[in-house]
């Protein structure tokens, strides 16, 4: 399965990549602002995961700008923020938002929201 990881820290990056990888992912791409995570969505992902607050382009900036491509607008989108205001997840929400987990999260938490907004591969006939 292949994702991409988008978040200005790169530790915060290694953390997701490191789960991800236990979860079953075996491609994972990352990107560590939007602009460049935009440039690297296409139809082969699976799922992107990404902050909300980064240089340039915030992740619900590229949230919008993945709705807005036909060929992309489909792609589920997991936004993992220290963001946790009622008016963020309203924002969210409102961009187009699959999901959302507020930091710090554990593993479990991560496991069972992508459980929530993936088929299982088994179930799709396909590794995706």
């Amino acid at each position: 399965m292949k994702c991409l990881v988008v978040d200005d820290s790169a530790i915060t990056r290694r953390i997701l990549v490191n789960n991800l990888r236990l979860i079953g992912f075996t491609e994972i791409l990352e990107a560590s602002e939007g602009k460049q995570a935009l440039e690297m969505c296409d139809s082969s992902l699976r799922v992107v995961l990404t902050d909300w607050n980064m240089p340039g382009m915030p992740g619900v900036e590229l949230v919008r700008s993945i709705r807005a491509n036909p060929e992309l607008a489909s792609l589920p989108v997991l936004l993992i923020t220290s963001r946790n205001g009622k008016e963020d997840v309203v924002e969210a929400a409102n961009a187009g938002i699959n999901g959302y987990i507020v930091k710090p999260f554990t593993p479990d938490v991560l496991k069972a929201k992508l459980e929530e907004l993936l088929p299982r591969p088994d179930a799709t006939g396909t590794d995706g």
